[in-house]
């Protein structure tokens, strides 16, 4: 029986219309998946990034240790690091979250540290002769001023998780990344195309998205380079 010439899915073509009509909902649902598996382990990294880069300012030696720590951290390969995290969380989403976590550490603690040493010193005196404390210094001066450096290694880490996601797909859990797994092994050219195509359109979207936000916080940024 002779193919149908309009049957772009039994011809296998890379760009199919039929593809994302009949496969709407599995993309969807991995496209949500993507998603909540990048914010959550971004946010966690950033839970714990922040308080490392404050204690590495405050505490110069410390800088040292931690800035060590979670460049290793990135140098390990995705997967070697899920199969050394394989024994703690096993064939889970929370193990793919772990390990964008420690990868989002380097990025981000660097990003943080840069930001809050760069903020003058006589600012800080300033602050502390108006009556500041460590902790209000800290969040009303300290924190704002570091904030382009910090939104930067943000948007990096953002992008490189939705990279890494991808790669979850070894376990079960990697969003776009199992379609992209699956058509592979069966040489769906439509599924791996398609869903290449939404990481990037993701992480774009992503980035331009953080962007603004940036923009939004810091517009004595944009007054200065006018």
């Amino acid at each position: 029986m002779t193919v149908p010439p309009d049957d772009c899915l039994a011809r296998n073509e890379w760009i199919c219309g039929e593809y994302l009509s009949t496969r709407r909902q599995i993309l969807l649902d991995a496209v949500a998946q993507h998603l909540q598996l990048t914010a959550v382990s971004v946010l966690i990294g950033l839970v714990i990034a922040l308080p490392l880069a404050v204690l590495a300012r405050r505490w110069g030696w410390a800088a040292g240790p931690v800035l060590a720590l979670t460049t290793i951290l990135y140098t390990i390969p995705s997967l070697a690091m899920f199969s050394l995290l394989l024994p703690l969380y096993g064939l889970s989403a929370t193990l793919v979250v772990a390990g964008l976590v420690l990868y989002s550490l380097t990025l981000l603690v660097r990003n943080i540290l840069a930001g809050l040493r760069a903020v003058p010193e006589e600012t800080r005196q300033a602050a502390r002769g108006m009556g500041y404390g460590p902790i209000r210094l800290l969040l009303t001066v300290e924190l704002p001023l570091a904030l382009p450096a910090a939104m930067a290694g943000l948007r990096i880490a953002v992008v490189s998780a939705v990279s890494l996601v991808t790669v979850g797909a070894i376990v079960g859990h990697g969003g776009l990344g199992n379609l992209i797994y699956a058509g592979m092994n069966t040489y769906f050219k439509a599924q791996v195309l398609t869903a290449s195509a939404l990481c990037v359109v993701i992480a774009i979207a992503a980035d331009v998205l953080l962007l603004g936000v940036q923009r939004l916080l810091t517009p004595w940024t944009r007054s200065t380079r006018g």
